[in-house]
C-alpha cells in the first residue's frame, strides 16, 4: 500500500500590498537640447516636437545602475519608516546592466545594509518597474517575503551612439525605487501583462559591442494604437473607473505617447505624469522617477488611486493600478 505523502507546508497568504513610499534619484549633470545641438545635426525646435524632452540626466562615469539604485533605494527606505532589517527582498528592474553577471539586486542591498534578502534582476526593458512591482505584490501576498525594495535603475548613456540623433535625444538616466508591505486591503491591482515577440527587433541592442537601436515609427504605431487597451484593463481588472484614478504614468517614452495614452484611456481628472521633458527616457525607471516626483510636488493624493503603464522593448508590457502612498 502506498503511504499517503505528507503535504507540503507553505506560507500563510496576507490580503494585500501596498506601495509604502517611493523615492528618486537623477544624476547631477543636465544635458540640455543645446548641447546636444553641438554633438549631432539637430536642433531644440526639432526634438521638442518629435519628442517633447528639453533636457535630460547623465550619470557620471562613477556611476552605475547599482549606485543609482542605492540612492533611490535609500530615499525610499527612510521615506517608508522601516528599517533596513524589515527588508527581505530586493528586486531590481534594469535593462542597462554594465554586466550579466553578478546580480546587482544582491549589491545594492549590500550597500545599503540589507542583510541576506532574496535579491534578484529583473529585465522587461521599460515594463521592467511594472513587472518587478507585480513580482513583489505576488511574493508578499503568497507569504514568500514581508517587505520588499523595487527599484528602477538605467544608466542608458552607456548604451547610446552619441552620433546617432534618433536615439541620443531621447535616452537618459536615473532610478526610481519603492517599498512594498503588505496591507489588509489590496493596495496593488492585479497586473495586465504581455509581450509582442514577434516585433522584438523594433527597439534592440544586438551585442555587447553595439548600442541602442530602434525603428521609432513602428514603435510610436504600436504603444499608441496597442497600450491604451491595456491600461483600460488594469483598471476593468482593479474595479476603478478611469474617471476616479487621480494619476496616470505612463512609461516616459515620448511626450507624444504619453499624451496619447492618457488621452485614450479617458481619466477625466487624473493628473498625467510629464516627467520627460526634464528626465528623458529613463526606460524601466521612469514610473516611480515620474510618481515620486508628483508626490514629492504634491500633485496627488495620498490613498488616491494611479494607473501605471510601462511598456517598451521586447515588446513587453504591463499595467496596474496602485493606491499612492
Amino acid at each position: 500500500m502506498t503511504p499517503t505523502p505528507t503535504p507540503l507546508r507553505v506560507p500563510a497568504v496576507t490580503a494585500g500590498s501596498r506601495v509604502l513610499a517611493f523615492g528618486d534619484y537623477r544624476p547631477a549633470r543636465v544635458l540640455t537640447n543645446l548641447d546636444i545641438e553641438k554633438m549631432v545635426e539637430t536642433d531644440d525646435e526639432w526634438i521638442r516636437s518629435r519628442v517633447g524632452i528639453q533636457e535630460r540626466r547623465i550619470a557620471g562615469d562613477d556611476e552605475g545602475i547599482v549606485e543609482l539604485a542605492v540612492q533611490a533605494g535609500g530615499k525610499a527606505l527612510a521615506a517608508s519608516g522601516l528599517t533596513t532589517d524589515d527588508i527581505d527582498l530586493v528586486i531590481l528592474a534594469t535593462c542597462s546592466a554594465e554586466s550579466p553577471m553578478p546580480n546587482h539586486a544582491a549589491q545594492v542591498a549590500h550597500k545599503l545594509g540589507i542583510q541576506a534578502p532574496g535579491a534578484y534582476d529583473l529585465n522587461a526593458a521599460c515594463a521592467g518597474f511594472c513587472y518587478a512591482l507585480a513580482a513583489a505584490d505576488a511574493a508578499i501576498r503568497t507569504g514568500q517575503a514581508r517587505n520588499v525594495l523595487v527599484v528602477g535603475s538605467e544608466k542608458m548613456s552607456q548604451w547610446l551612439d552619441w552620433t546617432d540623433r534618433a536615439t541620443c535625444i531621447i535616452f537618459a538616466d536615473g532610478a526610481g525605487a519603492a517599498i512594498v508591505g503588505p496591507a489588509e486591503a489590496p493596495g496593488v491591482g492585479p497586473v495586465v501583462w504581455g509581450s509582442d515577440g514577434a516585433q522584438y527587433d523594433k527597439i534592440i541592442i544586438d551585442d555587447r559591442h553595439s548600442f541602442i537601436r530602434q525603428e521609432g515609427q513602428a514603435v510610436f504605431r504600436w504603444a499608441t494604437t496597442a497600450i491604451a487597451p491595456v491600461a483600460l484593463q488594469a483598471c476593468e481588472r482593479a474595479g476603478i473607473s478611469p474617471d476616479e484614478l487621480a494619476a496616470v504614468v505612463p512609461h516616459q517614452a515620448n511626450l507624444r505617447i504619453v499624451r496619447a495614452i492618457a488621452r485614450a484611456v479617458k481619466a477625466t481628472n487624473a493628473v498625467v505624469a510629464e516627467d520627460i521633458v526634464h528626465s528623458g527616457n529613463t526606460s524601466g525607471a521612469s514610473i516611480p522617477l515620474a510618481l515620486s516626483r508628483m508626490i514629492e510636488r504634491g500633485d496627488v493624493p495620498s490613498g488616491a488611486p494611479a494607473l501605471l503603464i510601462g511598456f517598451g522593448a521586447g515588446l513587453a508590457y504591463a499595467a496596474q493600478v496602485i493606491q499612492i502612498p
